[in-house]
């Protein structure tokens, strides 16, 4: 598929049903954009954590593919409080204005602004909140997160 996703995807909020796919995509997206960091939890911890966590506690959107497409969960989006804490896409659906939505519907949701961490090593991600309005407001170690990878947080205020 090419060009923008638009009229093939549809923005939801997702169910306790949804917890695997969400799950997969988050794996695979990660494996993708990150290469080089180390992932501290195996799959099965993370399809855990997606199912028993995040979509219970958390507001979870996903992007699905329409039925004549396979109807697949092809993106992942989690808001807690004002925090965009994951905004994962499967790797051959980035690039073609799901982000994009993700994000409209994110500031949408969090009007009064919203935060995020992103690693350094992403510099895909940095450029992407960047044309979304975000800054760059505090840049760690890594020491406080459990990849023990350097990352940044971004903001954006209306």
């Amino acid at each position: 598929m090419s060009g923008d996703d638009r009229a093939q995807v549809l923005l939801r909020r997702a169910t306790s049903a949804d917890a695997r796919a969400v799950a997969d995509v988050w794996l695979r997206s990660f494996a993708a954009a990150l290469p080089t960091v180390v992932r501290p939890h195996s799959d099965d911890e993370v399809r855990a954590h997606f199912r028993d966590v995040v979509l219970p506690a958390a507001e979870t959107w996903v992007a699905q593919a329409e039925p004549s497409d396979g109807g697949a969960v092809v993106g992942v989006m989690v808001l807690e409080g004002e925090e965009l804490s994951q905004l994962h896409l499967a790797p051959e659906r980035r690039g073609h204005g799901i982000g994009d939505r993700f994000v409209r519907l994110a500031k949408e949701r969090r009007p009064r602004g919203l935060s995020l961490w992103t690693f350094q090593v992403n510099t895909p991600a940095h450029r992407f909140y960047e044309r979304h309005g975000f800054t760059a407001v505090e840049w760690t170690d890594g020491s406080g997160n459990e990849e023990r990878e350097p990352d940044v947080r971004y903001a954006w205020r209306p």
